[in-house]
């Protein structure tokens, strides 16, 4: 079973924040389920996922419905529950020091000063999960803390979604299982 997780804030407020790009692309992703096709069912184990078969591989899209710097405490419940391996695991996430509209994969690495995965990691209690980073960039003149939870303008949102649709398709290549080295070759087109 994969397990793939959009990092944000629960809250409507947060909505178009740096911080919410996870919730914001499992949101986008979902919506490409949906014109595929694919069956889906939403649950309300552990807040609310969406539980996915999709070509024989059963698969979770798990937004945690706590804060940013808690969000390890619920993955870790779904972890446990459903005994998916770390290796299994994706995490979408923002990153600040990408530009606006650029993405990175990762196998595994530390928190990078990302409060939301440093907890994943602590929950965890290993950082050999593997992430997907996506750009929001930064204002060097805010706060960093005040910067990620600070609405994006609809120019920088649409210049972040304008590769979800790519980032679909790698998505669609973890939930096949293609190796992850493969994938990170994929997505450097």
């Amino acid at each position: 079973m994969k397990l793939i997780v959009g990092l944000g804030n629960p809250e409507d407020k947060y909505k178009y924040t740096p911080h919410n790009i996870g919730f914001l692309m499992i949101d986008f992703f979902l919506e490409k389920i949906k014109e595929k096709n694919i069956l889906y069912e939403k649950k309300k184990e552990f807040n609310f996922f969406y539980f996915i078969k999709f070509n024989n591989q059963k698969v979770i899209l798990f937004k945690p419905y706590k804060f940013m710097n808690l969000s390890g405490i619920e993955i870790k419940k779904i972890v446990s529950f459903y005994k998916i391996n770390i290796e299994d695991i994706l995490v979408l996430s923002d990153d600040i020091y990408l530009k606006i509209g650029d993405f990175k994969l990762k196998r595994k690495g530390g928190y990078g000063g990302h409060n939301g995965l440093k907890n994943i990691i602590n929950n965890l209690k290993t950082e050999c999960f593997k992430r997907l980073k996506i750009g929001v960039g930064y204002d060097e003149k805010i706060r960093i803390e005040e910067y990620v939870l600070r609405s994006l303008s609809n120019y920088q949102i649409q210049q972040i979604m304008n590769n979800f649709d790519f980032l679909s398709q790698v998505l669609f290549l973890f939930i096949n299982g293609m190796p992850f080295d493969q994938i990170i070759s994929f997505s450097k087109r």
